[in-house]
């Protein structure tokens, strides 16, 4: 059974389908989630607060994402690629995921605030939160670096073929982001990614395997 505070987040992200961060209230988001204010403020601290937790989990989810596709039974090429594929499909049906992948917030959704130096948050989840949010070279890095972790059967390959993957899956989500959208609205260019840049990412990984190169620029 989702906590309070899962609950609360689930409730603000789905008013971001239709309304500007701007406009969505802390008053009404405890109201949908049939919570007390008093509860959302003692979870989160602020609207800012609660800004910073909602991009916290998405950084996260990404990251579980990540590891889920690299567990996958299979060839290390091929679970990259689904690493890839994941990826671009997430981005484009969760707004803030791609925000937070590209860097490019817009007007619409929370960019989180650094919190105000000296405030501690009572609750763990939002100290963590508090603490602030991966920048998007940050995050390919630490999926690279699970990566290498799960594909320790060949450490050199992990670390290489999965920062090429990501910079490709990227590079892709980043040429999309300007399409003029709805709120959450998923390009049909972006559903599903295009059998031809799964085809480019296998056969760079299958020659980047055996390539004496040892970083990517």
């Amino acid at each position: 059974m989702p906590t309070a505070r899962e609950t609360l987040l689930d409730t603000a992200l789905a008013a971001l389908g239709t309304l500007p961060w701007s406009a969505v209230r802390m008053v009404d988001v405890a109201a949908r989630a049939r919570v007390s204010r008093q509860t959302l403020y003692n979870e989160f601290g602020s609207k800012e607060g609660l800004a910073r937790a909602l991009v916290r989990r998405e950084a996260d989810l990404y990251l579980r994402g990540v590891e889920a596709e690299l567990a996958r039974p299979g060839p290390p090429a091929r679970r990259l690629v689904a690493v890839a594929e994941w990826t671009v499909a997430a981005a484009a049906a969760r707004p803030l995921m791609r925000a937070l992948l590209t860097g490019a917030w817009g007007e619409l959704l929370p960019a989180p605030r650094p919190a105000r130096g000296g405030t501690r948050a009572a609750v763990p989840e939002q100290r963590r939160a508090d603490a602030g949010v991966p920048s998007p070279g940050e995050l390919l890095l630490q999926a690279r670096d699970r990566a290498a972790a799960l594909l320790a059967e060949e450490p050199g390959t992990a670390v290489r073929g999965c920062e090429l993957t990501l910079r490709l899956a990227l590079s892709y989500v980043v040429a999309s982001a300007g399409v003029p959208r709805a709120q959450c609205a998923e390009p049909d260019s972006w559903r599903p990614m295009t059998p031809a840049i799964t085809s480019v990412i296998e056969t760079i990984l299958s020659v980047d395997t055996t390539s004496p190169r040892k970083t990517i620029p």
